[in-house]
């Protein structure tokens, strides 16, 4: 496995998805079998098209930083900032499972909302 191919492919896969280009982030960047974990993304790879270009739609403003991208073995971890309408404020993590091939095969996330108010001085990142 190349580690440092596959982090920024990840990287790559979810900016173009996110910026509006679902299509394009599978033809690119996913094997011929996609398994996703989301309870509120269909499996397969329509069921991500489909998310994200109702995404597109319903959200355009959104947008993602990327702070951190770890990868062992077969897997990749991203840790997102996301900022959506109204500033509400996400941190995200994703995972993502490798084919040998260099290819994204599954996926996995957790998703939190940056409170207004904390109970330490410390950021989410």
């Amino acid at each position: 496995m190349d580690l440092e191919k596959n982090k920024e492919n990840a990287i790559a896969f979810y900016r173009m998805a996110y910026e509006g280009n679902p299509e394009k982030a599978i033809e690119l960047y996913v094997g011929d079998d996609y398994i996703q974990h989301n309870p509120d993304v269909a499996d397969g790879t329509q069921g991500f098209i489909d998310y994200f270009e109702r995404m597109r739609r319903e959200y355009p403003q959104k947008s993602i930083d990327f702070v951190r991208c770890i990868a062992e073995g077969d897997l990749v971890a991203l840790h997102t900032h996301q900022t959506w309408p109204g500033n509400d404020q996400y941190v995200t993590m994703d995972f993502f499972r490798f084919d040998p091939n260099g290819k994204i095969v599954e996926h996995w996330d957790s998703i939190q909302q940056i409170p207004e108010k904390s109970a330490n001085p410390n950021t989410m990142y």
